[in-house]
């Protein structure tokens, strides 16, 4: 920890099949917005609510991650391995019992606040950790509209109070607004199903164990 100060890290989680610029642009837009100290992208071992089929696997996606965030404040992990964590409330739990003196705060695209309602104990989530929403071309509607987002909007603060979110009460949720960016891992698989060759030998260390990741 930098001088005993307790430090404020924005969390991406996902599969990164693969991770782009996008990702790397909403996760410093974030840092910004939000005052963070870092970003951390949690590579899910595997989404229990993507399919396994075209899933690359962990050592290229962490590959792929490590170049998109490069030269910026941001740490990739595939932390949820050694924590033995599927779900993201479980992730939480054991992070914030492990970094007692790091503040998180989850960030989300909207296409993920859309679906939130079917996370494993998301109301928990909510209660646990703030959370920042980011906007996702095609989904906005839908994420205003969720079962999730009736329940949340009690707790709504305003974008102009996003600094401040380490005093907040929770539960609470922020609408980062962005100009919305197209690039989604979905479409550079279309263009490119076989991205994950270029990566297959590919050494990487996690950025917060250090240790290596192995091959599948």
């Amino acid at each position: 920890m930098r001088h005993g100060r307790v430090l404020t890290v924005g969390l991406l989680g996902g599969s990164f099949n693969p991770a782009h610029g996008a990702h790397r642009a909403i996760s410093l837009l974030a840092l910004e917005a939000l005052g963070l100290d870092e970003v951390w992208w949690l590579v899910s071992p595997g989404n229990p609510l993507k399919p396994r089929g075209g899933m690359a696997s962990l050592r290229a996606r962490m590959a792929s991650a490590r170049k998109a965030a490069r030269r910026a404040p941001i740490r990739v992990t595939a932390i949820e391995r050694e924590l033995g964590t599927r779900y993201t409330v479980d992730t939480l739990r054991k992070l914030q019992a492990r970094y007692p003196r790091i503040r998180f705060i989850w960030l989300m695209g909207s296409d993920n606040l859309a679906q939130f309602h079917r996370w494993r104990d998301w109301r928990v989530i909510s209660r646990q950790t703030p959370i920042a929403v980011v906007a996702r071309p095609g989904y906005i509607g839908e994420a205003f509209g969720s079962p999730a987002m009736a329940w949340l909007r009690p707790f709504v603060r305003p974008a102009s109070q996003r600094k401040s979110w380490t005093k907040w009460r929770l539960p609470a949720l922020v609408h980062l607004r962005f100009r919305p960016d197209p690039r989604s891992a979905t479409l550079l698989r279309q263009k490119a199903p076989l991205w994950h060759r270029s990566y297959a030998h590919v050494m990487s260390r996690d950025g917060l164990t250090g240790r290596l990741i192995p091959q599948e």
